[in-house]
């Protein structure tokens, strides 16, 4: 039997599947321009952007959850 939290954590995942999906199928061409761009920002950009996105979605369950 799977707990609520791991049930919780694939319908995030599976989320993720379908933004990015309908991102692709939206625009391929920005898609491919964005990963471009991702190519040639600076590692420490990529990480400070990827820390505050972490932190703001955490935030988000935690006031949703509450």
């Amino acid at each position: 039997m799977r707990s609520i939290a791991f049930a919780d954590f694939l319908i995030g995942v599976a989320l993720l599947f379908v933004f990015e999906g309908l991102m692709f199928a939206a625009s391929p061409a920005w898609m491919r321009r964005a990963m471009k761009s991702a190519l040639a920002t600076p590692d420490n950009i990529l990480r400070i952007v990827g820390i505050v996105s972490a932190v703001v979605g955490l935030l988000l369950i935690w006031f949703v959850r509450r």
